[in-house]
């Protein structure tokens, strides 16, 4: 019910409840929010700056010389229907604040999942936030970068030019999904209210293999309750 009221005041009720893919809504437009500070309470990091404990992959996911975990594809590897490539927290999350930085080569391609309950499957049995290079698209869809995958559009077109650095915070309380690209927020969606309203209310947090060039940093969480 919280999520409903708070919707209400933001989602015209044309678009609050999507039908099909083709016809899926562009989040409302909302007042510009900041990014967790650094210093921020409660933020836990992921990576530990040294190898993949705690994850799980069979991709080629290393640290970079900078620090960030990077995708190196191997040779011979193409497409995104590798899943054991994919690199899965070996946790489930619930409710929680997701912060991280991004960047990709140019046509780079790559995804933040969460909420899958299975690894192996996480397309149908999770939640994706897409990373693409989709730079300078007037009207971006819920398939270009800042888009919630079979579910929202975002209401600007927030990423960078390939090679620069993006910054995503994603907040998932209960049903109610937010997302702040960049400075803006381009994602106001009620779970229940659309297609992936009978996704998973947990699962593993990962980053998607598309045998493409792409960089992560700063990568932290906070549970909330």
């Amino acid at each position: 019910m919280r999520t409903a009221l708070l919707l209400a005041s933001l989602v015209l009720p044309s678009v609050a409840r999507p039908a099909a893919v083709d016809a899926l809504p562009v989040s409302p437009a909302v007042p510009a929010v900041a990014h967790p500070a650094a210093e921020a309470p409660g933020f836990v990091p992921l990576f530990n700056g040294k190898d993949l404990a705690g994850w799980r992959t069979k991709g080629n996911w290393v640290y970079d010389v900078d620090g960030s975990v990077t995708l190196k594809p191997r040779a011979g590897e193409t497409g995104w229907k590798r899943f054991d490539a994919y690199l899965f927290t070996e946790r489930k999350y619930r409710s929680f604040v997701l912060d991280l930085e991004f960047k990709i080569e140019p046509t780079g391609n790559s995804g933040v999942f969460f909420r899958v309950a299975n690894p192996l499957d996480p397309v149908d049995h999770g939640i994706e936030l897409q990373v693409l290079d989709t730079y300078g698209l007037a009207k971006p869809g819920h398939h270009d970068c800042g888009g919630i995958i079979r579910a929202m559009a975002p209401s600007r077109n927030m990423v960078k030019p390939a090679g620069e650095w993006n910054r995503y915070t994603l907040t998932l309380k209960e049903d109610l999904l937010q997302v702040d690209f960049n400075g803006e927020r381009t994602i106001v969606l009620a779970l229940e209210q659309s297609p992936m309203k009978d996704r998973p209310a947990d699962g593993h947090v990962g980053f998607q293999d598309e045998a493409k060039r792409v960089w992560y940093r700063g990568v932290r969480i906070r549970e909330l309750k």
